[in-house]
């Protein structure tokens, strides 16, 4: 029997079956563009759009929580169509992932809706984080066997810091940061608004520009004062030139030594503290209003929340998924801001996967070859039986509220 592997982000749905060697990718939304009034674009339809301007998204997830169940069963319609996976339903068993806390009603709707609407054979609900922890605990046995593992996961809704004792989430003391990938680029369209360029309608292209020029910085006030600096001696300042979809299809960074007035036609907006002060909110919220921890002061709360003797073993231990570790500097910045904080009696271990993204989709693979995954899983019978208490007694999902 096939499993297929649908990592549910709320930013992109990661799908693909367990014999993949990599997921496609896929914005987790319905789009509509102004140019084209007669369709909408589901998903990875938006690459068929010849004009990315003035997008309007439809998204099933607002603040991480999967809300709007008719634009979601769109996207999943086209996901396991021929389009993409070519689902045989009644030979398919599926493995999805929520987030943590997710509500009860929530999870009983993804029941009904895998078992009553497209029938599938079999299904499992589990986390990312669960996911990724297991594929880097059977990575990393060959050098001795790991007590803990503290998963880092930081996407597009919000960011989660979730300790593991022995495989098992420690669900007291999981601590989540309501700041993600959605809200760096809605702050950069402001601020690019309010200093140069209404933007605020353009969240695809601004997205684009956030990915290609944005970093962490690990000196901010020194950056900041290079920033201010002017010509030459100002090396963190980019030109980034904006496509008008005729002559240029996508956003790109000039070379610095082409830097200067605009040629021709193109329009650009000069990056320049922009770079390294939007991506800070992830470790200082505070600084723009956001009444929450930076993640490496929720690292520190987390690990105040476990037992004593568990904490060094976490720390020598932490993962980092999700979009935002893309982001350069991002683990380096980390480990200066848990270096910082923690004893100095410990020893702090951070390791990011070579494709963040993916990871806990490649761990969903691996998990669905495990010999107990069968019978973690509830199938079509036992659903019709049961209903959803069987699937709330297998799964290791929890809806109480974070710290």
């Amino acid at each position: 029997m096939a499993t297929l592997i649908l990592d549910n982000g709320a930013g992109t749905a990661k799908v693909g079956f367990s014999t993949d060697c990599e997921p496609r990718i896929i914005p987790n939304c319905v789009t509509k563009a102004k140019n084209v009034r007669t369709r909408i674009f589901i998903g990875d339809q938006i690459d068929e759009c010849k004009d990315l301007s003035s997008l309007y998204y439809l998204l099933p997830f607002q603040k991480g929580f999967l809300v709007n169940w008719e634009i979601e069963k769109q996207v999943w319609d086209h996901m396991f169509s021929k389009d993409v996976c070519q689902v045989d339903f009644n030979e398919t068993t599926v493995l999805v992932t929520e987030p943590f806390f997710n509500f009860p009603s929530v999870g009983e709707a993804i029941n009904e809706i895998m078992f009553e609407e497209y029938q599938f054979q079999s299904l499992h609900r589990t986390q990312a984080p669960t996911l990724s922890c297991f594929k880097h605990q059977a990575d990393k046995e060959t050098s001795g066997s790991l007590f803990g593992t503290l998963v880092v996961e930081s996407g597009y809704s919000f960011s989660h810091i979730v300790p593991f004792l022995k495989n098992k989430p420690l669900k007291e003391a999981i601590v989540r940061v309501n700041v993600g990938g959605k809200v760096l680029t809605n702050h950069l369209k402001e601020i690019i608004s309010y200093r140069q360029l209404m933007v605020m309608d353009e969240t695809y292209v601004i997205n684009q520009m956030k990915e290609d020029v944005c970093y962490v910085s690990t000196q901010f006030n020194k950056d900041m004062n290079i920033s201010r600096s002017k010509g030459p001696l100002n090396t963190i300042t980019r030109d980034y030139i904006l496509p008008d979809y005729t002559h240029i299809k996508r956003g790109h960074v000039r070379p610095p030594e082409d830097s200067g007035k605009s040629k021709g036609d193109e329009q650009m907006i000069r990056m320049n503290n922009e770079r390294f002060s939007v991506p800070e909110l992830l470790f200082r919220p505070s600084d723009v209003g956001i009444q929450e921890m930076g993640i490496g002061e929720s690292i520190m709360h987390c690990l105040s929340l476990v037992d004593e003797e568990l904490a060094p073993h976490l720390l020598n231990n932490v993962l980092i998924t999700g979009g935002n570790a893309l982001l350069p500097g991002f683990q380096n910045r980390l480990y200066q801001d848990v270096r910082s904080m923690a004893c100095d009696d410990f020893d702090v271990g951070i390791s990011t996967p070579q494709n963040p993204i993916t990871y806990p989709w490649h761990a969903g693979c691996d998990f669905s070859l495990d010999p107990t995954f069968p019978s973690l899983c509830v199938s079509k019978h036992e659903y019709e039986e049961h209903g959803h208490n069987i699937c709330s007694q297998k799964f290791n999902v929890s809806s109480t509220s974070p710290s």
